[in-house]
């Protein structure tokens, strides 16, 4: 066996856990390993895996602004197209980027800015539209997480106006499932 493998592997054969490890487990392993096969676990994880190295390249430079902005321009090309004649008008891209945001731990006040765009570009899409019951089912979906995640991480000063902007916009157009985007708003009241 190579250097590097043996690095990668050192463990007494007592540690080797071909089932789901547990968190306590894992740790104990980690804490038994000498530092220079720690390094090269990491180095060889940061290779193989690209979610790995995606997470390392957003820690040590998170270029927030830009992630973001590039999130808002493809969000916003799923309803106002550039390129192709139809929109798609799919939430599910949005939901992409905020769960993968998450993960990445970004600042949430960025996050939460996102999660309102997301709500702002839709409504400026409905207008004039005959839109499917399912578009709106999902905005107060995403509406609804977006006050709980605000609400959670102590934002509802910085958000309330743009919260209360869409909240009138839901209600001067009659939208269905108006029950609960008042449910969602009563959160942060």
């Amino acid at each position: 066996m190579d250097k590097r493998k043996s690095l990668i592997f050192h463990a007494k054969p007592e540690n080797h856990y071909l089932g789901s490890m547990s968190k306590r487990a894992f740790k104990k392993y980690l804490t038994e390993l000498p530092k220079p096969a720690l390094e090269e676990q990491l180095l060889d994880l940061y290779d193989r895996f690209p979610q790995v190295k995606k997470y390392y390249d957003f820690v040590f430079n998170p270029k927030e602004d830009r992630l973001i902005s590039e999130a808002q321009m493809k969000i916003s090309n799923e309803y106002f197209p550039l390129k192709r004649k139809r929109p798609r008008a799919r939430r599910s891209v949005a939901q992409k980027f905020i769960k993968h945001f998450k993960t990445l731990g970004m600042d949430p006040s960025k996050l939460a800015d996102l999660m309102l765009y997301n709500l702002e570009i839709a409504q400026r899409f409905e207008a004039g539209r005959n839109v499917p019951e399912a578009f709106y089912k999902s905005m107060m979906n995403s509406f609804t997480e977006a006050i709980r995640y605000i609400s959670f991480n102590g934002l509802v000063y910085d958000f309330k106006s743009r919260i209360i902007e869409i909240y009138k916009v839901v209600k001067d157009r009659n939208w269905p499932f108006m029950e609960g985007f008042s449910r969602a708003l009563d959160i942060i009241d």
